[in-house]
């Protein structure tokens, strides 16, 4: 079998030496080559614009069931309905944004995100993400994704590595599932593209941006060091602890100074 090279999204196969190259020139310049692609061809971050400092964003509405604390700004738009806060809180200085112009523009930027996200090249995945390590890259799944045990991402020792995860439908993780990160990952560099919806199992460790196009619930105790954004639906909460940790770009606390 001919060796593969991976490199973030891209697969690039290298042949054997053969009877024509004697001196093996030919596959090293090949390995020049794909070294050279690497470095352009690889995991970018997705830009959520002005949705960044949010935690929580969703078109349709909000819900909270219980003592959810979402630390990062929280909004909707078009639509205009957040219940269940109180008991559910928001971290100060982060605010609440129910069909403003601040969610509204938040909306256009994921809007522009996911479609971003689900444009990317992507290697393909089988089965389930279970008891996996992976290491940076855009990977895809043709129809759902489920996440069954301990999911491990490896940066290897590099800061800067990214994660995309693209489902063509839904995404579910099962109870006291868990992602972790390794060696340098970042929560602010994971996203998950969803075809459709997201569903967080109890008690669930979550890592990452969800951008769903529809819907998004988080069942009772699940947590998340990311944001939870549902482009077109609901996200629905339970006693969970959503974070939007402060990375590179607009300031967590920029939006509640305006």
């Amino acid at each position: 079998m001919d060796p593969a090279i991976f490199y973030s999204d891209v697969m690039i196969i290298t042949p054997s030496p053969t009877t024509s190259s004697p001196d093996n020139t030919m596959p090293s310049l090949r390995l020049l080559v794909a070294a050279s692609l690497a470095a352009t061809i690889k995991a970018q971050v997705i830009d959520l614009g002005t949705a960044l400092p949010f935690a929580v964003l969703a078109g349709e509405a909000v819900t909270n069931t219980g003592l959810t604390t979402v630390d990062g700004h929280l909004g909707v738009s078009p639509g205009t309905s957040i219940s269940g806060f109180l008991p559910g809180t928001v971290t100060t200085p982060s605010t609440k944004h129910s069909a403003d112009a601040v969610a509204l523009q938040a909306k256009l930027d994921l809007v522009t995100a996911y479609d971003s996200a689900a444009g990317r090249l992507s290697t393909p995945l089988t089965g389930v993400l279970g008891g996996r390590t992976l290491a940076a890259g855009v990977y895809s799944f043709n129809s759902s994704a489920q996440l069954t045990g301990p999911l491990t991402l490896d940066a290897q020792n590099n800061m800067h590595s990214v994660w995309i995860f693209q489902t063509g439908s839904s995404l579910t993780t099962a109870s006291s599932s868990s992602v972790t990160l390794v060696n340098g990952a970042s929560a602010c560099n994971v996203f998950w593209q969803i075809g459709s919806s997201a569903t967080l199992g109890t008690n669930s460790v979550f890592v990452g941006s969800i951008l769903a196009l529809k819907s998004i619930t988080a069942s009772t105790g699940a947590t998340v060091n990311g944001g939870l954004y549902a482009r077109n639906g609901a996200v629905t909460l339970d006693s969970n602890g959503v974070r939007r940790q402060a990375c590179a770009g607009t300031p967590a606390s920029s939006i509640a100074r305006r």
